[in-house]
């Protein structure tokens, strides 16, 4: 499971979420964000952008769909 933000919710029953990660440079030690866009199911629809999900691995549903929202942790303001 991982967490992100819904970045785009324009198709049918499918979001974008982003998820960050913070990683160490190899060679200089410093931290850097990295983000990586997941598309995921949402059944009803539910998601808003901006919204903070929790997303679980599941069985491939498309072509690139491999997640799914499992619950909407917090709404955007």
């Amino acid at each position: 499971t991982r967490v992100g933000i819904i970045a785009s919710n324009k198709m049918d029953k499918t979001v974008v979420a982003a998820v960050q990660d913070h990683v160490k440079n190899p060679l200089y030690k410093k931290i850097i964000k990295r983000t990586v866009k997941f598309k995921a199911h949402d059944e009803n629809n539910a998601c808003n952008i901006g919204d903070r999900v929790l997303i679980m691995e599941t069985r491939p549903m498309s072509k690139d769909k491999r997640w799914r929202v499992v619950e909407i942790i917090e709404k955007a303001k």
